[in-house]
């Protein structure tokens, strides 16, 4: 299956969601240590290549269940930085106007599922979205992500099992960043690659270096067009490292110092600029003019959220159900 490669402007802006994803979450981090955040701060430093790969290689009737460290597919995918900079603000502006926490949120119109804190939770989930596309016989296909730690959870192999029985349109898409919180991946896991877990459901597994955003824009395409003809799902890894802790109240000092400067040096978007400036589609004035537009847009969209207002208690209970 032939993978259609990218022009110069999706080359650019692959490049733009990297760093706006980056560039957002360096300011939230201002923001908490100001005290203006209350409540978890996670981010996904160092995986933002999974995240804005994978969604590069979708269409945009597709869906995705993203996690915590999924920023960048959901900006991709039409989240923007005033509604994610008002989300962490707890404001009425917010995508759950501040009634939630700060990564639960999703907005299903534009085909994002809302993320649920147990790890691994949203895939069952993500099946049920891919079992409706394929009873409506619709072309869609579903990305699901998740951590290396949530596939040692049994929601994770019931998953995985329903999709390849049913032969769902599902791509299950894995940051391995080497840490579930505090525990390193030799201590949950005794094989190399989470891939390998896919041929106990007979799907394809493919690992690949998730530092690297066309090489996981690649295997998501390859998945996500297998699963649109009828082929059922697969299960994409991507090896890379968290470079901070689970959050920022984490200092993550139980990480090995050498093990952080070893891929501080593969950084995604760093390799990624080398490599657009080596094709000559990034220069000197085109990176300037991104890091201008992205600046702006951060300005404004903490501008933004800062002067929305917090939630009415009024409307406390609007949409709580009971059952």
């Amino acid at each position: 299956m032939a993978i259609q490669k990218p022009v110069s402007d999706e080359l650019l802006n692959i490049y733009y969601y990297l760093k706006l994803t980056r560039g957002l979450e360096q300011r939230v981090i201002t923001l908490y240590r100001q005290g203006k955040i209350v409540g978890g701060v996670y981010l996904s430093t160092g995986e933002e290549a999974i995240a804005v790969g994978s969604a590069a290689a979708l269409e945009p009737d597709d869906v995705i269940a993203p996690t915590h460290r999924d920023l960048g597919a959901n900006l991709t995918k039409g989240i923007t930085p005033k509604e994610y900079m008002a989300q962490y603000l707890a404001k009425q502006t917010g995508l759950t106007r501040g009634r939630d926490g700060n990564v639960h949120f999703g907005d299903i119109t534009r085909g994002v599922i809302g993320f649920i804190s147990p790890m691994a939770d949203l895939l069952p989930v993500a099946a049920g979205v891919g079992l409706a596309f394929k009873l409506r016989r619709e072309r869609r296909v579903v990305a699901a992500f998740f951590g290396d730690g949530a596939s040692s959870r049994g929601d994770f192999h019931e998953a995985l099992n329903l999709s390849a029985v049913l032969k769902l349109p599902v791509v299950f898409i894995c940051h391995n960043n080497q840490y579930a919180y505090s525990t390193p991946l030799s201590h949950q896991m005794a094989i190399e690659h989470v891939a390998d877990r896919a041929k106990a459901y007979g799907m394809p597994g493919i690992t690949v270096d998730g530092n690297d955003v066309l090489a996981v824009r690649d295997a998501v395409s390859l998945a996500a067009a297998r699963a649109r003809a009828g082929e059922g799902p697969s299960l994409v890894e991507g090896k890379t490292m968290r470079m901070r802790g689970h959050a920022e109240h984490d200092d993550a000092s139980y990480v090995p110092s050498a093990l952080l400067e070893e891929w501080r040096a593969r950084d995604p978007i760093d390799r990624f600029a080398a490599y657009l400036r080596d094709q000559k589609v990034l220069d000197d004035a085109s990176a300037k003019a991104i890091d201008d537009r992205i600046a702006k847009e951060i300005e404004e969209a903490v501008l933004f959220a800062e002067s929305s207002p917090l939630p009415d208690a009024k409307e406390l209970l609007e949409g709580v159900y009971a059952s």
